[in-house]
């Protein structure tokens, strides 16, 4: 009884937060998102405390500048690799699945890029990956947003 409770909660969540999303624009054009799902905190500050406590395996959402566009990751999923800047001044490595996704064209440097993704921590200042659909459902969705577009 209690886990069908706690799946109840959970899907309940999701819908609110999709609602949210599907509803809010914030003044730059990209959309807000705050996850209230297992593995993820407060969106204030999120990425800043991820870095600082080694934190991984946490849903986070922002937006960055890029300030290195890298060669692609070939070897099994393909990825676009490119670096963000924060606001916080914080850098972030995107990995996006371009198997599962489209590449963002004509990514480059100076871009501002929206992001929803799952934060693993390295000492570099974090990697973001899962910015895409899971096709089989077993894990949240991400994207990223650039030039008025929405990858995922």
């Amino acid at each position: 009884m209690k886990w069908i409770i706690f799946v109840i909660l959970i899907v309940v969540a999701l819908y609110q937060t999709y609602q949210y999303n599907t509803k809010h624009i914030n003044g730059n054009g990209l959309t807000p998102v705050v996850a209230e799902t297992k593995g993820s905190i407060a969106q204030s500050g999120l990425l800043a405390r991820a870095y600082q406590d080694k934190l991984s395996n946490i849903q986070v959402a922002g937006n960055g500048r890029v300030v290195k566009v890298l060669a692609d990751d070939t070897k099994g999923s393909r990825h676009q690799k490119f670096i963000l800047k924060l606001a916080s001044g914080q850098t972030l490595l995107v990995a996006h699945n371009i198997d599962l996704a489209p590449r963002l064209k004509g990514l480059q440097t100076g871009d501002r890029v929206g992001f929803y993704g799952e934060y693993e921590w390295n000492n570099l200042g974090g990697i973001l990956h899962w910015t895409h659909h899971d096709p089989a459902g077993r894990h949240i969705g991400g994207w990223l947003e650039y030039d008025g577009q929405r990858y995922q």
